[in-house]
C-alpha cells in the first residue's frame, strides 16, 4: 500500500497497527470521519474520549504508553484547554484538531510544544491531519544531524526534531560532524550552521558531497546573518535548502519535510527501476 498525501508525501506499507492513539474530540461527525481514515489508510484503531473525564480515564486506566493524542482545545468539562493543558503536562505528543483560531491562538499552541495543529476550515483537513499522524509516527525512521558551534542552537534544532519524533545527532563543529558521518551511513539529512570556526558551512557542504550526493544526503544551511547572497553559496556548495533563522516552526518542519520526502521519492524510483531490470 502506498499513501500519497496531498503535500506529496509518501507512506509505503509497514503497518501503523499497535500505536495507541487517543482522539479528544466530542462531535461525532469528526470523530468519526478521523477512525475511519485512520483505520483505512493506515489499519490504526483509535481510542475516542468524548469529554475530559473519558481523557482522564484512558490515561490513568491504561498503563500502555500513548505514542500521539488528537485533541481539540476545548472539550465538554474542559471548556478553557485543559484538555489540551493536561496532555502537554503529561509529555503526551498533541495534534490539535480545532476549529478555532486566531494568530492569538497560535502563538499559545507553539509555545505548548505540540506535534501540529490542523484547522477545521476545508475538506481536506481530515486528509491533513492523518498526513500529520502518518509522518510522526514515521520519523523515527530517519536520521538528522545537526551541525553548530553554539550549545544553545544545537539544543533548540534538537529539541524541535525531537518533538517531530526524528532521531537526532547533534556535532559542535564540521571535523565531529564528518566523523558522525563515516558511523552513521543512515544519516539522510544534514542541517548545518555557516558561520562555525574550523569548517563553514559551506565547506562542509563541499566535503560532504565529496562523498555522498544529494540523491543519498539532503543538506539544509542556517544562518543568522542577514547576507542575502548565503543562501545561493550554499547551494552553489551543494546544499540542498537554505533558511534564516529564527525560523517560523512551521515552514522549518515542512522544509525538513520536503527534502527527506524527496529521498523517500528517489529511493522509491530506484527500487522500481531494479524491479523492472
Amino acid at each position: 500500500m502506498q499513501f500519497l498525501g496531498i503535500s506529496g508525501m509518501q507512506y509505503n506499507g509497514d503497518t501503523l497497527e499497535g500505536n495507541r492513539i487517543l482522539v479528544a474530540e466530542d462531535s461525532n461527525v469528526f470523530s468519526s470521519m478521523i477512525s475511519q481514515k485512520l483505520k483505512e489508510q493506515f489499519n490504526i484503531t483509535v481510542e475516542l474520549c468524548r469529554n475530559f473525564e473519558d481523557l482522564q480515564q484512558a490515561y490513568e486506566l491504561n498503563s500502555q504508553p500513548i505514542q500521539l493524542a488528537i485533541s481539540n482545545i476545548n472539550l465538554p468539562g474542559a471548556e478553557n484547554g485543559e484538555a489540551l493543558n493536561y496532555l502537554v503536562d503529561l509529555s503526551v505528543p498533541t495534534i490539535v484538531f480545532t476549529s478555532t483560531f486566531q494568530e492569538k491562538t497560535r502563538e499559545g499552541l507553539m509555545a505548548k510544544d505540540i506535534v501540529d495543529y490542523i484547522i477545521k476550515d476545508n475538506i481536506f483537513a481530515i486528509d491533513m491531519l492523518a498526513e500529520s499522524v502518518c509522518r510522526f509516527l514515521t520519523n523515527q525512521r530517519h536520521h538528522v544531524l545537526i551541525v553548530d558551534d553554539s550549545p544553545t542552537a544545537r539544543a533548540l534544532l534538537s529539541t524541535r526534531l525531537k518533538r517531530y519524533n526524528f532521531r537526532v545527532s547533534t556535532a559542535e563543529n564540521g571535523v565531529t560532524a564528518i566523523e558522525i558521518l563515516k558511523k552513521n551511513p543512515d544519516i539522510g539529512l544534514v542541517i548545518t550552521d555557516y558561520n562555525m570556526p574550523d569548517i563553514d558551512g559551506f565547506e562542509l557542504t563541499r566535503r560532504i558531497r565529496h562523498v555522498r550526493g544529494s540523491h543519498q544526503l539532503r543538506v539544509i544551511g542556517v544562518s543568522s546573518s542577514s547576507d542575502r547572497l548565503l543562501s545561493a553559496r550554499f547551494l552553489k556548495a551543494g546544499g540542498n535548502d537554505f533558511m534564516m533563522r529564527p525560523f517560523i516552526d512551521e515552514e522549518f518542519y515542512c522544509r525538513v519535510n520536503q527534502n527527506l520526502d524527496t529521498l523517500v521519492q528517489i529511493k522509491n524510483a530506484q527500487e522500481r527501476m531494479k524491479l523492472r531490470a
